[in-house]
C-alpha cells in the first residue's frame, strides 16, 4: 500500500547525483553523498495534525523539521519521513496527501527524500528526520550571544494559540487555518542564510518551548541576560482575540510556570502577550542574535527575502542571582 503512494509522488528532482541508492529497489537504507569539507547538521521532529487539511500538515510538518537545520545556518540536504498512521480508519488518500504535502516543501527546500519509515498507529503522527550541511567553522548555536547583540524575530507568533482555537471549531476555524498555514508552512530559509552572510553566532528557532523558553535557553548557555519590549513582538492576525477568548494552549501555560524566577514583568505588560510570549509555537520563525553594527544591514536582507522581521530586545550582562529576562510593555 505505501509503496503505491511513493510511487505515485512526482519523481524527487534532487536525487540524480545526490543518492547512491533507488527508492525503488527497497534497500535498507539510503546512501547519501556529501560535500567535501562539510559538517553535518541532524535533527528528527514530528507531531499530530494541528490543522484539518493533509496535504497542508504535510507541509507544515516538514517545515518544522527542516527549521531545526535553518536554525544552525545549515542547507538542508536529504531527509525521511516518519509515519504513524491509522490505516484501518482513515482512507489512505489522507496520508498520500500528507506524503504529497511533505515532498513538496522538502524539494523546495532543496533537499532529497531519501526514505522513511511507517507503523500502524491509532492517532496521526507525522515528521521528519532531516539531514543538513554547514560549514564547521561557522554556525550558529545557544552558546554564542554577546551583550550588545540585538534580538531579531522573523516570524508572527501565536501558531500554539491559533492552533488551539481550529481544534475547539472557533467561530472563524477556517480563516484562522490559513493564517496558521501561510506562517508555518513558510520555510525559515532567508534567516538560516543570514546566518553564513552575516556570520552570526547565535540563533535559534522558536517551536515548543515558545520565544521566552528558547531564549532563555540561549541567555542559559551564554551566561547572559536580555531586555524584551514585549509591545514589539509581531503577532499573528486573530491570535490576541482567541487567547482572550481562552485558546491558549496548555503547552504555553507549562512553559510559563516553568520559567517562574527567570523573568521579571515590568508593570503596564499587557497579559495577553506575556501568553504570546511563551506560546508553543509549531515552525515558528528564527530568533537571531545580531551584533549592532551589521542590524540594518540584516534588517534589509531579510526585508529583501520577504520575512516581516521585528526587533524586539536586546542582549545585556547577567547580574548573578537576578533573572535572566526583563520583560517591558
Amino acid at each position: 500500500m505505501l509503496e503505491r503512494i511513493v510511487s505515485a509522488l512526482p519523481a524527487d528532482p534532487w536525487a540524480a547525483g545526490r543518492l547512491l541508492t533507488a527508492s525503488g529497489r527497497n534497500e535498507d537504507a539510503a546512501v547519501v553523498r556529501i560535500p567535501e569539507g562539510k559538517a553535518l547538521v541532524q535533527t528528527l521532529d514530528f507531531f499530530t495534525p494541528i490543522v484539518n487539511d493533509p496535504y497542508k500538515f504535510g507541509q507544515i510538518a516538514a517545515a518544522n523539521a527542516l527549521s531545526d537545520v535553518y536554525a544552525m545556518g545549515g542547507v538542508p540536504w536529504s531527509a525521511m519521513n516518519i509515519v504513524c498512521f491509522p490505516s484501518k480508519c482513515l482512507d489512505i488518500s489522507v496520508l498520500s496527501s500528507i506524503l504529497q504535502g511533505s515532498a513538496d516543501k522538502v524539494a523546495e527546500a532543496g533537499a532529497v527524500m531519501a526514505g522513511g519509515h511507517s507503523l500502524e498507529d491509532a492517532e496521526i503522527k507525522f515528521g521528519l528526520s532531516v539531514t543538513g550541511l554547514v560549514d564547521p567553522g561557522a554556525f550558529a548555536d545557544n552558546a554564542s550571544l554577546r551583550a550588545g547583540d540585538a534580538l531579531v524575530l522573523t516570524k508572527a507568533l501565536g501558531t500554539g494559540i491559533l492552533a488551539t482555537a481550529i481544534k475547539g471549531r472557533h467561530e472563524e476555524h477556517e480563516r484562522l487555518e490559513t493564517e496558521l498555514f501561510e506562517s508555518a508552512a513558510r520555510l525559515n530559509a532567508v534567516p538560516g542564510q543570514l546566518v553564513g552572510k552575516l556570520g552570526l553566532r547565535a540563533a535559534t528557532d522558536i517551536t515548543g518551548f515558545g520565544l521566552g523558553g528558547h531564549l532563555l535557553e540561549m541567555l542559559e548557555a551564554s551566561q547572559l541576560a536580555a531586555v524584551i519590549h514585549l509591545g514589539a513582538l509581531p503577532v499573528l492576525p486573530g491570535a490576541r482575540e482567541c487567547a482572550a477568548q481562552g485558546f491558549v494552549p496548555a503547552g504555553a501555560h507549562a512553559n510559563r510556570i516553568y520559567r517562574q524566577g527567570a523573568y521579571t514583568v515590568e508593570p503596564g505588560v499587557d497579559p495577553l502577550l506575556l501568553d504570546v510570549f511563551f506560546d508553543a509555537q509549531t515552525s515558528g520563525g528564527m530568533l537571531l542574535a545580531v551584533p549592532a553594527k551589521r542590524l540594518s544591514e540584516a534588517m534589509t536582507l531579510l526585508a529583501d527575502g520577504g520575512e516581516r522581521a521585528a526587533l524586539i530586545g536586546e542582549v545585556v550582562p547577567h547580574s548573578p542571582g537576578l533573572p535572566r529576562l526583563r520583560l517591558l510593555p
